[in-house]
């Protein structure tokens, strides 16, 4: 199985980093719970929902790149999945030197056969252009993310998706651990 990834919030657990600066950044605190929610649709939909300025995010951005590897860690069990798939890929919106300084430091480079990054010069999710040049490239069985943008470009696609810890309706799967993975996901997509 050739499988497309997402990053954030996907392969590594970053929405409790993420959240933790966005509140540092807010003007008046708000629940965690609030803005992992509205972070969990996309950045730019949290960044109109809390009216942030532009200030407020280059400031969340600057934090975001000092994070250290090790407040983003890999969700557990993911790498047997990484192990078994014949292919895996990632598109994320995340800058190319931050993706690979994580996967440089879990030691899992080895296990992705091509990337699109945020700065690759990309329309941003859920435009379908960077899927379709992934899929063109390595014929992608399934996509994986964790919010409905992610899915969306492979249901454009007509690939088989997944959605992560989420449970908005539109996915073919649905996975909460990836401990299960194999419990639910057939290997033949």
């Amino acid at each position: 199985m050739n499988i497309l990834w997402d990053f954030d919030g996907t392969l590594f657990n970053t929405y409790p980093a993420y959240t933790n600066i966005f509140n540092e950044v807010l003007e008046r605190q708000r629940p965690t719970e609030e803005i992992l929610q509205q972070l969990k649709i996309s950045f730019t939909h949290a960044v109109k929902y809390f009216n942030l300025t532009e200030f407020q995010i280059k400031e969340i951005f600057r934090r975001e790149e000092s994070l250290q590897p090790e407040q983003t860690p890999p969700f557990p069990d993911l790498e047997n999945i990484l192990r078994t798939a014949e292919k895996n890929v990632i598109m994320t919106h995340k800058p190319r030197r931050e993706v690979i300084q994580i996967l440089q430091h879990y030691h899992w480079e080895p296990y992705f056969v091509d990337i699109v990054a945020g700065d690759d010069g990309f329309p941003r999710k859920p435009d379908p252009a960077s899927y379709l040049y992934l899929h063109h490239r390595n014929q992608i069985d399934f996509i994986i993310g964790d919010r409905e943008i992610d899915i969306f470009p492979g249901k454009t696609l007509g690939i088989k998706t997944c959605l992560f810890q989420n449970e908005t309706p539109g996915a073919d799967f649905y996975l909460f651990n990836y401990k299960d993975f194999f419990n639910v996901i057939p290997l033949k997509i």
